[in-house]
């Protein structure tokens, strides 16, 4: 009896030693960050150091690779595989015996830290707290279809009839397989076009989402914005350009998929795009000891929802489904859905009233979400076999919304990222009365459009003149007043509003001849929008606080 016990134990002892865990390896160190930094051609193409410049936002040491030395050395390791990489994080996804991934911290000087995605195998030795630092346009009129009432909800079909269709936009459809997209007449105006950019499947390491697939997703996100069928269908963004990435691995549910994610959305960032939509959501895993729980959900612990962040301070807009979680025992939205960087949309009904399965926003958010809905039952969209149906998921709300994003972005291309989300949520149905169901509501781009073009447009000579300095602050900020001093009057004194990047006010004061200094010292880091208005003037300053 005694045997067996020992026999039982020590089988034990070795299915736990040779289990294969995931885990994410930090690097200390870049190479070549100054000189890379400082030539940002060598790293990144010219569209995205163009956006990047266009926005305001800094090109650093993020967006240097990751040490190829380093990853050769971790893939000669004995028992370990890598599997994905990420610059942002300058970080390596591995799989082994938690007893190889411990060994790493001990072969390699290069590791900073270990984080096993089973968080129970952290160590107090392996892991440590880290400080993680336009074109031309013209009318167009479609013929939707069965696909009219999904853009005509927000009023995305009047951005077409302006001549903003998506044209000169760059989209990253994040997903799981996209079959038949290159061969489907349904795409034969994408394809024609060139606005296919080109496409990477990163689970299997190859350039065939079309074929090499378990799943027909992404053909269907992608239907609901690039779709065209004369006369019977028009998806929400026909005219951007796309690149159609695989993360998503239909045959298994595992952390790997988070780090898939976050390369391809890097790979986006160094393209150039502009908005990500990703109908993918994480929660559980099938070994459970990776899953996370519903208080994960707070914006900024899943890695895919680190992830998320970086690559909303990078620039891009990133548009996620909310989940289908709103009638089971999870109920809320999951990673990176929760991200403050993140624009979150839920589903609802043709008719505007809430899809019971869309799931829902709590206090564990640091922002409201969803942030808002769209048409996710019965939605419209076209399968891999030129088949238009119906679909039901906030799979199918994301994309429609972000194509008409996409193409207000277009309309308004000095627009930063968080500009377009606070003009979208502002336009929303419940804006002033947001709730965990519909976020801010149903919105309308068209009024979106107006709200922005009547700041622009209501310049009598002296919004040019109107500046707050300095810019970027530490303290104090001090606006240059474009009155004279007789003309400063009751009738032109300035309100003043501050916004943080989530689009929330945080002071709201007025500027006079007298008083023409806010103190902002108390402020956290990072980016605010300064909204400055009178009788006369209108105009909204972005502010950089450090």
């Amino acid at each position: 009896m005694k045997k067996h016990l020992l026999f039982l134990m020590l089988l034990s002892y070795q299915l736990n030693t040779f289990a294969q865990e995931d885990a994410w390896v930090y690097l200390k160190d870049k190479q070549n960050v100054v000189a890379s930094i400082a030539n940002p051609i060598s790293i990144l193409t010219q569209k995205a150091i163009d956006r990047k410049n266009a926005h305001h936002v800094l090109i650093d040491e993020k967006d240097v690779p990751v040490n190829e030395n380093y990853i050769s050395q971790l893939k000669g390791a004995t028992g370990i595989s890598v599997m994905a990489k990420s610059k942002w994080f300058n970080a390596v996804h591995v799989r082994g015996s938690k007893t190889d991934i411990d060994n790493l911290i001990t072969i390699f000087s290069f590791i900073d830290y270990i984080d096993f995605a089973d968080k129970n195998l952290n160590t107090l030795k392996a892991v440590q707290q880290k400080n993680t630092s336009k074109l031309e346009k013209a009318s167009t009129i479609f013929t939707y279809g069965n696909a009219a009432n999904q853009i005509e909800m927000f009023n995305g079909e009047e951005l077409h009839v302006t001549g903003y269709t998506g044209a000169g936009m760059t989209v990253a459809v994040i997903d799981a397989g996209f079959p038949n997209v290159n061969t489907m007449s349904s795409f034969l105006r994408l394809r024609n076009a060139g606005n296919i950019l080109d496409d990477y499947d990163f689970v299997n390491r190859d350039s065939d989402v079309y074929t090499n697939t378990t799943s027909n997703h992404g053909t269907l996100v992608l239907s609901t914005m690039a779709g065209y069928i004369e006369n019977e269908y028009v998806g929400t963004a026909p005219d951007a350009s796309y690149y159609l990435f695989i993360t998503e691995d239909g045959l298994s549910e595992n952390p790997v998929e988070e780090s898939y994610w976050v390369e391809a959305a890097e790979r986006a960032d160094s393209l150039g795009v502009d908005v990500i939509n990703t109908s993918l959501g994480y929660t559980t895993y099938d070994d459970s000891d990776y899953s996370y729980t519903t208080l994960n959900m707070d914006g900024n612990t899943a890695f895919i929802t680190k992830g998320a962040n970086v690559a909303f301070e990078k620039g891009m807009l990133l548009v996620n489904s909310a989940g289908n979680s709103g009638s089971n025992s999870w109920g809320i939205v999951g990673a990176p859905a929760d991200a403050p960087g993140v624009f979150s949309i839920g589903a609802v009904q043709a008719n505007g009233t809430y899809a019971s399965f869309s799931s829902k926003g709590n206090g564990t958010q640091p922002t409201r979400k969803p942030d808002v809905v769209a048409q996710g039952q019965a939605s419209y969209v076209i399968t891999e076999n030129d088949i238009i149906t119906t679909a039901n998921g906030t799979s199918f709300s994301s994309p429609i919304m972000a194509g008409g994003i996409v193409c207000l972005w277009q309309a308004l291309p000095d627009n930063t990222n968080a500009e377009i989300m606070q003009l979208v949520r502002e336009s929303a149905s419940q804006y002033h009365s947001p709730d965990y169901n519909l976020g801010h509501g149903i919105p309308n781009l068209q009024k979106a459009l107006n709200s922005a073009s009547s700041i622009i447009n209501n310049n009598d000579g002296k919004n040019e003149d109107l500046k707050l300095l300095p810019n970027p602050t530490k303290g104090p900020i001090y606006f240059t007043l474009p009155f004279s001093e007789n003309e400063l009057s009751n009738e032109n004194e300035l309100s003043v509003s501050i916004f943080n990047i989530l689009g929330k006010k945080i002071l709201e004061t007025v500027i006079t001849k007298d008083t023409n200094q806010v103190d902002i010292s108390s402020f956290s880091n990072g980016v605010h929008m300064v909204r400055i208005q009178s009788k006369n003037i209108s105009k909204t300053i972005k502010l950089i606080k450090y």
